[in-house]
């Protein structure tokens, strides 16, 4: 019988949040390598993050069609050759559509490793599992920046050495059979992913990526133009963002199993809140880190929360639920920039601060949802 190979799982939640912000620090480097301009630099971001986001719409119910143990090495083989494209890219064009290659492949990836989680760990484990699932995704995001700028101070193709790395990894040690096995006997059904639960993991998912991102983006721009730092301190400052994503997930975990998605929610969008206007106003480098390890703690549990929402909304279609919570997730993603850098630009750091209207918005959506669902609890008929 073959090993239960579940390492490249998280490993493979490391990469998709890694890809999605690892050139955001050397937009510049980048431009200057290409002979081209910041504002086509910084496109990459959204050329990931739009093919991925909109991909993961059908691809975790195309993989439940197809195997998903099949469909993952195919899309991993696909990241590997894509990444070595960006490297080795001699122009703006051709580095853009290696970005874009990038995030399709990475579309069959993510969603399916969340789907195998939920399949290997039932009941209460669940939601821990999850969090660590998060927490590698916080990782991720927290981590590129600092291995991105280390790599851009010596050249900005240097890079892309990490995911290469962490991809050739995976194809050469893809999770076992047994892993990626898929519990379900039911076909996979697009109908199943009508429901309101998932509704309400995608909702959450949107607005938690649109203000984490958004942290990303500007706190670049933030710590050049108010404490005058450089690529590779940002990236340092940035790393604080995953270690404290990695060190939430056990509360994350315990907080999910004991208090359900809901109150899990909450409190964690709460904290998302508190974390964002600390960064946008804080006055010194301790409080800005403060601000950005609150953010990263609050990501991994709303990560967490989400998921669990998704792959429990549709049993017979975890992938495809999955994906759909993750492709709101990352929709979120590729919508930060475009919507906070114009009011950080206009407002400074009150357009910084206004990123916290997301959660906000969130924590309303979880308290309604909540209240609809204990009170139906209420009302149920008691047993004669």
């Amino acid at each position: 019988m073959r090993e239960l190979r579940v390492w490249p799982l998280y490993v493979g939640g490391f990469l998709g949040p890694y890809g999605s912000t690892m050139v955001t620090p050397i937009v510049h480097e980048v431009a200057a390598g290409l002979d081209s301009t910041p504002g086509l630099a910084a496109g990459a971001v959204t050329a990931y993050m739009l093919p991925f986001a909109a991909l993961m719409l059908v691809s975790g119910t195309l993989a439940e069609r197809w195997g998903r143990g099949r469909v993952m090495r195919v899309a991993l083989a696909g990241f590997v050759v894509a990444t070595v494209l960006c490297a080795v890219a001699p122009t703006m064009e051709l580095f853009l559509t290696a970005r874009v290659l990038q995030g399709a492949a990475n579309a069959f990836t993510t969603p399916l490793l969340v789907a195998a989680i939920s399949d290997l760990v039932g009941g209460a484990r669940l939601g821990r599992a999850l969090s660590w699932f998060a927490a590698a995704q916080a990782a991720g995001q927290g981590m590129s920046p600092l291995f991105s700028g280390m790599g851009a101070a010596v050249n900005w193709r240097l890079a892309f050495v990490v995911p290469l790395l962490c991809g050739l990894l995976l194809v050469c040690f893809p999770p076992s059979a047994a892993a990626t096995r898929r519990v379900a006997t039911a076909p996979a059904s697009w109908r199943s992913l009508a429901n309101r639960r998932l509704a309400l993991a995608c909702s959450v998912s949107f607005l938690c990526y649109l203000a984490s991102v958004g942290l990303t983006v500007m706190l670049v721009l933030r710590a050049r133009d108010r404490f005058g730092l450089g690529p590779v301190e940002t990236g340092l400052l940035s790393s604080a963002f995953g270690l404290a994503g990695i060190c939430a997930a056990p509360v994350a975990g315990r907080l999910l199993a004991g208090k359900g998605p809901h109150l899990s929610g909450i409190w964690s969008n709460a904290l998302l809140v508190t974390g964002l206007v600390t960064a946008a106003l804080a006055t010194s480098l301790p409080v800005l880190l403060t601000g950005v390890a609150l953010v990263g703690a609050a990501v991994t549990g709303l990560r967490s929360v989400t998921n669990t929402l998704a792959v429990t909304s549709a049993p017979d279609n975890r992938g495809g639920a999955a994906s759909l919570a993750l492709s709101a997730q990352f929709f979120g993603g590729a919508a930060a920039a475009p919507v906070w850098l114009p009011m950080y630009h206009a407002y400074g750091d009150l357009g910084f601060a206004a990123a916290a209207g997301a959660p906000l918005v969130a924590l309303a959506v979880l308290v309604t949802s909540a209240r609809s669902t204990s009170g139906k609890v209420r009302t149920a008929p008691r047993p004669t």
